[in-house]
């Protein structure tokens, strides 16, 4: 318990201290690279755009992988979620055809 101002000016101090350290933690972790898979943000979707305008002109999976831009497991997992999408828009369109 703070009885004193000398008491509060020393709690004081000792907060800031410690949130000064906690701030330096959560920059840290901020700016902390995360293996594995990520998040579907504009670096993924413009990775996956260039993937499936390859794989729609008729390039094999071994051929994107070839010129670099993404790994073997990488291309399997967009040509994943590719089939995934054109299986649900082909859904979609029929459901829309059905009276």
């Amino acid at each position: 318990m703070i009885t004193t101002l000398e008491d509060a000016l020393k709690r004081i101090t000792e907060l800031e201290e410690e949130n000064t350290k906690l701030k330096e933690e959560l920059d840290y972790y901020k700016s902390k690279k995360f293996a594995g898979r990520q998040k579907h943000d504009e670096h993924w979707m413009r990775s996956y755009n260039d993937f499936v305008v390859q794989y729609e002109s008729g390039m094999t999976i071994m051929e994107i992988v070839a010129q670099g831009a993404i790994s073997r497991r990488t291309a399997y997992r967009y040509k994943a979620y590719y089939e995934e999408m054109k299986n649900m828009q082909e859904k979609v369109v029929e459901n829309d055809l059905q009276p």
